[in-house]
This record gives C-alpha cells, structure tokens and sequence, in this order.
C-alpha cells in the first residue's frame, strides 16, 4: 500500500486538470445539502432559543367557545405567574361607515409574561390602554390604520364598543405562536372585548392562559394533572417543546425537499463524477499501460488511483461543506431581519456531517466503475485504444452498489417521513435509469437514421450515435435536471391557478359568521335587497356549532390509529352543523339521509374521508361532546365533501332533532361581485353589526401573492439539478475536446468548411439537449399530476410558457455547449493537431 501512496502522490503534483468538474460536481450536491440542513437548524435553534417568548410562558392552556370556569382558573392561576387574554374576531367600523374584519385579542394584567410588546406612538401597553373621555385605548396594526383611513387618536367601533387606536402594534413576543390571523390585529383589554360583545356563549372566540412556572416544574407533567383535575374539559394544552409546532414540521419538510434536490444534484452530477474519472483514467492509460507491463498487477493500479480519488472527493465535499457553511450566514446578514421565524445562524456539525457523507457515497457510487475497467483491461489494449474492459463482478462493483445502498438508506433515514423519502428515492433512481436508456435508444436510433441524411445533418447523427456521444453521458443529467424543474413548475402553476383561477369559480367570495340565530329570516332579507334575491348557487346559509369527537363506538379516541391525514377531525373542536333534512348537495356515499320528522336516536352524516380514516361504517355510532353534553349518534350517512367548494362542506351534520331547543348561531356563504361585497359590508353594519364578513377573494388574493414568492424561491432551488446537468454536459464536452479537434481535423482536410462543422455540432447537442428536455418535462409531468390532484387534491393545469422555457432552454444550452466545442476545435490548425500522439 506505501507504493500505491507513493505513486498517487507522484501523480497528484501533477495538479487537478482532469477533475475540475468532479470536483464542481460533488461540491454542488454537498454544497445544496449542507446549506438546506444549516439553515433548517439555525431556524429550530431560533425557535428554541426563543421557545418561552414565542408561547408567552412555560405552559399555554386554551379553551375554545367558552370562559374558563372559576374552578378551573382557580387551580390554573396556582400554577404560578400567570396572564389570561381572549381573542376574538369582529368588524371594526369607522364613522364614514368603512367597515374591516379584525382579530381582536383582549389581555389581562401581566401580559407580556416573556419578551416585550413593540409599539408606535405609546411606550407600554398601560399607555396604549389608557382610557380617553371614557373611551377605551387600543394598540392596531399599521394595516388596519391603512384600509380604513385612520390615524392614531381616531374612534372606531368594534361590536358595541368604541375604542381609540393609540398605538400601533408593531409585534407581540407570542404572535408566532397563536397563528394566522383572518385580519388585521388589535390589542386591547379583556374587559373591552367582552363589552363589545364578542364573547358571548357560542360564538366563535376562544381564552387562552399563559403560565411561568416554578424553576423545576416539569411542563408535561402538570399538562397531565390539568387532564386528570379536569377530565371532561376540552383544553388544548402547549409547553415550550411545541411553542410553534407548525413552524417546526414546515421547517422538517422544506429541509427535506431541499436536501432532496441537493441529493438529486448530487445523483445528476453522479455522470459527471464518473465521466471525469473515466477521462482521468483515459488520460493516464499509458501510465497504467507501462505499469501493468512491468509486472505491476490490478489491485496496485486500483488503489492508485482510488488514493487519488479518494483525496480528490475529501476535497470536493470540503469545498461544498465550505460553501454550504458560509450560505445560511450570508442569509442571516442579508434577510434576518425579514425572516418570520427566528434564526440563529452559525456552524453547525450535524448537517455538514450528514452533507459530507451524502457527498463521500455519492463519489464511491459513481467512481469506482471506471476503476474496474482499468483494473481489468489488459496492457495490450491500454497501448493500443482506450480503456476497455468490461465491467466485471468485483470488489469495485461490490463498493459501488454498497455506497448506493447506502446513499438511498441514509436518505430514507433521515427524512421526516419515510414512505414520501422511499418514493421519492425509488422515482428518482427510476427515472435516472429510464433518461439513461432513453439516451442509449436516442443513439441507436440516430446510428440507423444517418444513412437517410446528407452533410451537417448526417455527420451530427453520427456524432450522436459513436461512442463519445453526448447522449449517453449528458442526456440523463439534463434530464433529471429539468424533471425536477418540470415537477416545480407544474405543480406550482396548478396551486397558483387553484388559489387565483378555480378556487374564485367555486369558493363563497364571502363567508358571515355569528349570525344571531333567532335573526336569520331577517339576515337573509338584506341579503335577498342587495344581491337581487340569489339563489342557492349564490347565498347559503346553516346553523353553526362546534364539538368534538370524544368516542368511537364507545371506545375512546385513540388519535395515533387515526390516518394522519384525517386527524384534525378528532384531535380538536371541529365546526359541524345540524340540518331537519338533506340538502341539495347531500353527496351521498351510502347509506340513507334522515327525513324531517323521523323519530329515533339522532343520526350524523360524516364525511366519507374522515369516517374511512377511523374505520367508522354506516350504523356504527359516534359521542360527540356539543353544546355542553355528549350526544351518542349512530352515522346514517357517509358523504363526499367538497373542501373547499360553495355548499354544506361540513365533516358532521347531526340531525337537527339532537340540538332541539337550542337556537345555534348560524354561518352563510355566498358568491358577490366586488360591489356586492361593498355593498353588503356596508349594509350589514346597520342591522347586523355583530356579524363578522370575511372576505375570501382577499384571502385568495394574499395566499396568491405568498405563494407566488415561495415558489420562485423553490424553482431557484430546483435550478440547482439543472446546474448539475449543465455540469455533466460541460464534462462531457471537456472529455472529448482532443478527439474532437482531431475530428475536427480530418474533415477540414477532407474539404468541410467552418460553417458544415459547426452546424453538426449544434445538430448534435441541440439534439441532447431536446431529448434530454422531452424526456424530462414528461417524468416530470408524470411525478407532479398525482401530486396535485391527488395529494392535493386541486385542478390539473399546465403553465405551458414554463415547458416552453425548460424545453427551450435544455435544447438552447445543449446546442450553445456544441456551438463552443465546434469553435474550440475548429481554432485549431489541422496539421498540429494531427501530429500529435
């Protein structure tokens, strides 16, 4: 082994030449990882660092529709300092009559426990509080302010109450941790928000208390005797482990896709790798030639050249490690401040380790064949033609399947989800092995279709059918790369056109909820006077309640044998309502709805997804725990619910006779043009005050424009696999350069002109790259569609100008890569370049 050393090390002062794009290649791929993993870790850092301020305490306990009782807030408030606030929607309302949906959150004495409330135009929430005239203070966001044109000092109205906007709310330490808000924020007192009569007994408002505890105090553990004190109550309870759980399973996943589009990078430039050492080898086929006549044998040849390559990757997976280090930082130093979720951006070990060794299997997988050949080839044909062995079962063959192996399981190891991690492995390895027989057929094809050409043509379909043809090395590389982009593209134009295109078609534009009950003729009447009387395709309007499933065929829930899709339905409140009858767009599955007047225990129509999840069939029964009591109800239906769409889009529908006598708030929907919306808005806040309007167009409008700006930040990060692809081509193109001078040469001396060679070189790469685009936009098309329309469960749509771009673009950069082979061998004078050996 010290003579293998020492000749490895003889050869590598020789410089790097041959390597260049080994090295760009693994450093890519590492570099893509390793950027992914350190920024996904400076944000969970961020969220622990901050986990106390993000909650607002040690423990957060909330109850939905309800206050918490005496008994329950006096075994709370024991717990140690506390501060309660209650949160609620409402219309805040100006004296021009403009009228605007808020999030209106009301806090008690101690709020903020953790962290500091940043305003503008007060210092403290004590001054932004302070009554004026008798008039309640608030803090509001600058956005509230702008839609309804007020300044600070200004009265608006929300419910029955006046306030005075005397600050503007800026942040508050635990936002991150209470979620997406239907408006803008306003900030004031518990005891306003229960004058303006928002949190009346079932509306939809919610209490939330937040606890330091004693230093010691196991948060779970008193999240375990709350549940025991009080076994019937629906709390949800958080500690510090979950201060943004949202925040932290959306950081997993876009770590993974990322990292997965490194690691796809890293599969595309595996060609290159390979195709480099096959270059470097072929370069040194003489060395190795001389050797092996001297008596040296093929284990020394192999481990020569695995030394060379082994520094070689140490060093390519240094550089991407390097860059991959320094990216997050950079981001940190130019967007902190921007971000929504805290970061602490530094060097972190654990994902440049897992980057590192990604890259080490990727360079072992695609290396060591070439190392077989050489091994194998016998001197003869080393001094004869080039490397020619064949590719033999053996302990380089064995290494490289290992690292394969090991590279597809360390992948699946270290995804959030595995099955997702396994299929789309599998689909990756698939589609590189179908680009790559495609490419092989490409040049069979093309070997037989040259008889049929003449001049440019004929030769560039020669070029594409030899051995150095670009088909087989680059194609599948592309390919990948613009797979990958396709999958992006198609996916994100067919969410885009669902939120902007499909979802206005058929969504309410406008949602109104707290409708008292006992006032819905008269709601439906100022409805009928603005919107000219619509029909049910334009306005509908149910009762409203909220419960939870607590029972399955008397068995209590156990959420973790509930498919995880459909778990919101039974780990939380849920919004359901209750019908005499069925409604026009009953959607039955099976079984049979009941008819008004039916006598009996009460019945449930459920959704057939959510019954499917649990198990449930018709005739099994269900304890919901509504309007203060459990209600056992057999499932008499099971439905198809179109989420989403403009009808009765509830996952349960109890039968009216299980509420009788209670008078539930009620929820309408309907489709308006934008004056209607204006109109209705406007005409509701004489009557009908207490009554939030939501506006859907506007919340389309907003998830459009976040989404829009999310997925440019995604193409970019799939443009690294093209990258990739663009990297094998350039290698590709490198490893051939002397033979196509030569080439290059002869037809020059054989009478072809400049403009004859350049033109079948484009035919050749421009080719490439349009099978290589083809092929790609069609896997990619095939990944996306079950994507959107089952997973995501949207409309098909193409963004045809996007396919135009990837197709145009793989053709274009192919050809451009021929056009400056052409002109690099055609600068060459034939006569030296004949010459040489």
């Amino acid at each position: 082994m010290s003579l293998a050393f020492r000749f490895a090390w003889r050869e590598l002062r020789s410089g790097i030449a041959g390597f260049r794009i080994f090295l760009a290649c693994l450093a890519l791929g590492v570099a893509a990882i390793a950027a992914s993993g350190s920024t996904a870790e400076a944000f969970r850092q961020g969220l622990a660092s901050q986990a106390r301020e993000i909650l607002g305490g040690d423990l957060v306990v909330s109850i939905d529709q309800r206050r918490f009782t005496p008994e329950e807030r006096g075994w709370l408030s024991e717990l140690g300092p506390h501060a309660y606030s209650v949160r609620a929607n409402g219309m805040a309302e100006t004296a021009s009559g403009a009228r605007r949906l808020v999030d209106v959150r009301g806090v008690g004495p101690g709020y903020p426990l953790v962290g500091k409330v940043e305003l503008v135009g007060a210092p403290d929430l004590e001054t932004a509080f302070r009554a004026s005239n008798g008039v309640a203070g608030a803090a509001v966001e600058q956005t509230l302010l702008d839609r309804l044109d007020l300044r600070l000092g200004d009265r608006f109205i929300v419910g029955g109450t006046s306030l005075i906007a005397q600050a503007v709310l800026v942040s508050e330490p635990d936002r991150l941790g209470r979620g997406f808000a239907l408006g803008p924020r306003v900030l004031t007192e518990t005891e306003v928000v229960d004058s303006a009569g928002l949190l009346q007994t079932g509306g939809l408002f919610g209490e939330a208390v937040r606890i330091v505890l004693p230093a010691g105090a196991d948060p779970k553990t008193v999240i375990r005797q709350l549940r025991a004190a009080f076994p019937h109550a629906t709390f949800e309870a958080r500690d510090r482990s979950q201060a943004a759980a949202g925040a932290a399973g959306l950081i997993d996943q876009l770590e993974y896709f990322l990292g997965f589009i490194g690691l796809a990078s890293l599969v595309a430039g595996g060609l290159g790798v390979g195709g480099a050492v096959s270059a470097y080898l072929e370069g040194r086929k003489r060395s190795i030639a001389t050797l092996k006549a001297l008596g040296a044998e093929g284990p020394l040849v192999r481990n020569i050249y695995l030394i060379q390559i082994g520094v070689l990757a140490l060093l390519g997976v240094g550089i991407g490690l390097a860059i991959g280090a320094v990216a997050p930082l950079v981001i940190g130093l130019i967007a902190k401040d921007q971000l929504p979720i805290p970061a602490l951006f530094a060097v972190y070990p654990e994902p440049l380790i897992k980057a590192g060794e990604f890259g080490l299997l990727a360079a072992a997988a695609f290396s060591l064949a070439p190392l077989a050949r050489a091994r194998s080839t016998p001197p003869s044909a080393l001094f004869r033609s080039e490397l020619s062995g064949r590719l033999r079962f053996g302990p380089e063959v064995i290494g490289a399947g290992v690292a394969g192996v090991g590279l597809a399981t360390l992948a699946v190891l270290t995804a959030p989800t595995k099955i997702a991690a396994a299929g789309l492995i599998g689909g990756t390895v698939v589609a590189f092995g179908l680009l790559w027989l495609l490419g092989l057929a490409a040049a069979w094809l093309a070997g037989r279709l040259r008889g049929l050409a003449r001049g440019p043509v004929r030769l560039g379909l020669a070029n594409l059918s030899g051995p150095r043809s670009a088909a087989r090395t680059a194609s599948p590389a592309i390919g990948l790369g613009v797979a990958l982009l396709a999958v992006v593209v198609l996916i994100q134009s067919s969410l885009l056109a669902q939120i902007t295109q499909v979802a206005p078609r058929t969504a309410p534009s406008m949602v109104f909820t707290e409708i008292p009950g006992e006032r819905g003729p008269a709601f439906d009447a100022v409805i009928a006077r603005v919107m000219a009387h619509p029909g049910k395709d334009r306005y509908r309007r149910a009762p409203l309640i909220t419960g939870r499933i607590t029972r399955l065929n008397g068995q209590p829930v156990v959420i973790d044998q509930i498919k995880d899709g459909e778990r919101w339905a039974f780990d939380k409140d849920i919004l359901m309502s209750a019908l005499p009858s069925a409604p026009d767009d009953a959607n039955i599955v099976e079984g049979r709805w009941w008819r008004a007047g039916d006598m009996g225990s009460p019945q449930v129509a459920m959704a057939v997804d959510v019954a499917k999840a649990a198990g449930l069939e018709v005739g099994d029964t269900i304890t919901i725990q509504v309007l203060g009591r459990e209600l056992d109800a057999q499932i008499a239906v099971l439905r198809k619910v179109e989420v989403g769409g403009f009808g009765s889009n509830f996952a349960l529908i109890l039968d009216a006779r299980a509420i009788e006598g209670a008078n539930p708030r009620s929820v309408a929907i309907a489709r308006a043009t934008p004056a209607e919306e204006q109109a209705l808005t406007r005409a509701l806040g004489d009557d009908f005050s207490e009554v939030n309007v939501i506006s859907v167009r506007e919340q389309l409008e907003a998830a459009a424009t976040l989404f829009d700006r999310l997925a440019l930040a995604i193409r970019g990060a799939a443009a690294v696999a093209g990258l990739a692809g663009l990297l094998v081509l350039i290698g590709a193109i490198a490893a051939g350069v002397s033979a196509r001078a030569r080439e290059a040469a002869i037809l020059k001396v054989l009478g072809g002109s400049h403009l004859q060679i350049l033109t079948a070189y484009l035919i050749e790469y421009g080719l490439v790259g349009a099978i290589a685009g083809f092929a790609g936009v069609a896997l990619g098309t095939a990944a996306a569609w079950p994507v959107v329309t089952l997973v995501f469960k949207a409309a098909w749509s193409v963004d045809w100008a996007g396919v135009v771009l990837l197709l145009t673009g793989a053709t274009g950069i192919a050809a451009a890569g021929g056009g400056l082979a052409a002109m690099h061998a055609l600068s060459q004078r034939p006569a030296p370049v004949l010459r040489a050996p």
